[in-house]
């Protein structure tokens, strides 16, 4: 798939089916094991595109016409239970969507937690989830994107580390000289896996991230309805009543924190539809919400 490598602006560039796909860092990539590049696209039936062994993180560009291009971005974690990424579905299929309305999107193939390429599997993801941020603030100018108004989109397990991004960005898991902000300025969250707790989190998961018998402290840690201050960016949470994978009091109490700290936030609940909304509602009315609401919040 990938056909060859040049350098731009100091980062390696792969380009793919027409789009910039950047590696994510220059040189080494931090907190890993010296390992072989095993990641693979696999077809499937459900969700189009599966990505399995992500070991090197890279940032896929969708950049809208110029004449359309309003200055926001967004970046995009698919989601997949931190074991794999659908990277079409809840990936480049979305950054085509936000580039139709002008707004440009990065899909984040971020490294899935494995013992066997990383020292700490627990903050790889955060890491090129930061690192990801710190890119494309670093390269607005260039983009043509307001450095002010980029946020992160996660769906599922993926919501979870954007969620984690965003209640975590006052610690810099990655190198960080020139001090850039890691805080994304919004987030999307859909069907999100927030909490590691027995009660409501996502056991698969939780055990992908931090292994089968993690620590109350690092539970507590990753439980992101625990970390929410006032600095909290604003969020738009959208879940199915029916999910019975993601359980929606995963962002019942997402939206409880935000509220008590007074950050603003949306929340839209549907009674019907199955976790990853596969038939049901249909992708146009779901993400309508989330355009809905950025335009409400001035994002674009």
């Amino acid at each position: 798939m990938v056909k060859y490598l040049v350098f731009i602006l100091g980062c390696a560039v792969i380009y793919c089916n027409a789009q910039e796909r950047l590696l994510l860092y220059e040189g080494a990539v931090p907190n890993s094991k010296p390992t072989a590049d095993r990641e693979r696209d696999e077809p499937n039936a459900a969700v189009d595109t599966l990505t399995f062994q992500v070991s090197v993180p890279s940032l896929t560009v969708f950049l809208p016409p110029p004449d359309k291009a309003n200055g926001t971005a967004v970046i995009i974690c698919p989601g997949g239970g931190y074991h794999v990424l659908l990277t079409k579905r809840e990936g480049s299929d979305v950054a085509k969507a936000f580039n139709e309305l002008g707004i440009a999107a990065f899909v984040l193939r971020y490294r899935l937690p494995d013992d066997e390429i990383m020292i700490d599997k627990s903050i790889g993801p955060l890491q090129d989830a930061q690192q990801a941020i710190r890119l494309v603030r670093k390269r607005a100018v260039v983009w043509g994107i307001d450095p002010d108004k980029i946020g992160i989109m996660g769906f599922s397990a993926g919501g979870h580390l954007a969620a984690t991004v965003g209640t975590h960005f006052d610690k810099a898991y990655v190198a960080n000289l020139e001090n850039m902000s890691l805080r994304p300025d919004f987030m999307l969250l859909v069907n999100p896996v927030i909490s590691m707790t027995d009660g409501i989190g996502h056991t698969g998961s939780r055990n992908y991230l931090l292994g089968v018998a993690p620590a109350i402290e690092q539970i507590n840690v990753f439980s992101n309805e625990l970390q929410v201050d006032s600095l909290t960016p604003p969020t738009f949470l959208v879940h199915s009543d029916a999910d019975i994978v993601v359980p929606v009091e995963n962002s019942f109490c997402f939206y409880e924190a935000l509220h008590k700290h007074k950050v603003a936030a949306g929340l839209h609940i549907y009674s019907k539809g199955e976790h990853g909304f596969l038939t049901a509602p249909s992708f146009d009315e779901w993400f309508g919400r989330c355009i809905h609401w950025m335009q409400e919040q001035n994002f674009f």
